[in-house]
C-alpha cells in the first residue's frame, strides 16, 4: 500500500510540475514568487545602481554606435548576438530582461550572480561567471542602446536566434 501511495504522490507532482505551457515571459523572474529577500524592484530588475524604472526614448544612433564599439571590445569575447557562446546570445535580450536588469547585470555582475535568482540560474546554466568589465553607467547605457538597434535590425531582417545546440 505504501508503494502505491508514493507512486501516486510522485505522479501528482509530475503532473503539476509539467502542466505549464513552457513559454518564458519577458522577464521570467517576475512570474516567480519573490521569497529571495530582495525588494520587488530588485527581484524584477536586478541588484545594482539602477534603482528605478528607465524611460527609453527613440533610439539614439550615435550612442548605439559607441555601444557597438564597447560591445566589440569588452563583451564579444563571451557574447555573440545570435548564438550561445560563453554567455547567452544578446540580440533579443530585451525580450527576456528589462532594461534595468540588463544595466544592473552589466554594472554589477558579481552580486547579480550571487544574490539574484535569475543571475544565479544563468551562472548555473553557462558555468562561467560574467566578468565585471568596469563599464561606466554611460558606457553601459550605450551598450543597452546597441542592443535596441540590433534587435530592431534583427526583426527587419527576420533574424531569429540560433538554437542553443547546433549540429555541425
Amino acid at each position: 500500500m505504501k508503494k502505491y501511495f508514493i507512486l501516486l504522490l510522485t505522479l501528482t507532482f509530475l503532473i503539476i510540475g509539467c502542466s505549464g505551457d513552457g513559454e518564458a515571459s519577458k522577464d521570467e523572474s517576475a512570474t516567480i514568487k519573490n521569497d529571495s529577500g530582495l525588494s520587488d524592484f530588485e527581484f524584477v530588475n536586478g541588484i545594482g545602481p539602477i534603482k528605478e524604472k528607465l524611460s527609453l526614448g527613440p533610439i539614439d544612433e550615435a550612442l548605439a554606435q559607441k555601444g557597438a564599439e564597447s560591445f566589440k571590445i569588452k563583451c564579444a569575447a563571451c557574447h555573440k548576438l545570435d548564438e550561445r557562446y560563453i554567455g547567452p546570445a544578446q540580440r533579443y535580450v530585451f525580450e527576456r530582461r528589462s532594461p534595468e536588469y540588463i544595466l544592473n547585470m552589466i554594472l554589477n555582475p558579481d552580486e547579480m550572480t550571487k544574490k539574484h535568482p535569475t543571475g544565479y540560474k544563468l551562472l548555473a546554466e553557462y558555468l562561467a561567471p560574467m566578468t565585471n568589465m568596469n563599464l561606466t553607467l554611460d558606457e553601459a547605457k550605450a551598450v543597452l542602446e546597441y542592443f535596441r538597434v540590433t534587435a530592431k535590425e534583427g526583426r527587419e531582417k527576420n533574424i531569429s536566434e540560433v538554437p542553443v545546440f547546433k549540429n555541425k
